[in-house]
């Protein structure tokens, strides 16, 4: 069985066929590699200022998945 294209395929594409091949690792990986495009990005703190912020951002985070 040849395995599909990933690159080709859409996000819920993909998704769909790792549903269906839990097991194929190389599927699984592209999506990682693909990343959440709704995901926010946070610009890597470069002060003193930057990285209490960072800071405060994760603890929120930690703090609501602990909830």
């Amino acid at each position: 069985m040849m395995k599909p294209d990933f690159s080709k395929m859409t996000r819920q594409e993909l998704r769909a066929y790792i549903l269906v091949n839990r097991e194929d690792d190389e599927a699984i990986e592209a999506l990682i590699r693909r990343g959440n495009p709704h995901s926010p990005i946070y610009p890597f703190p470069e002060t003193e200022e930057d990285l209490r912020e960072m800071e405060e951002i994760l603890k929120s985070k930690l703090a609501s998945t602990e909830s």
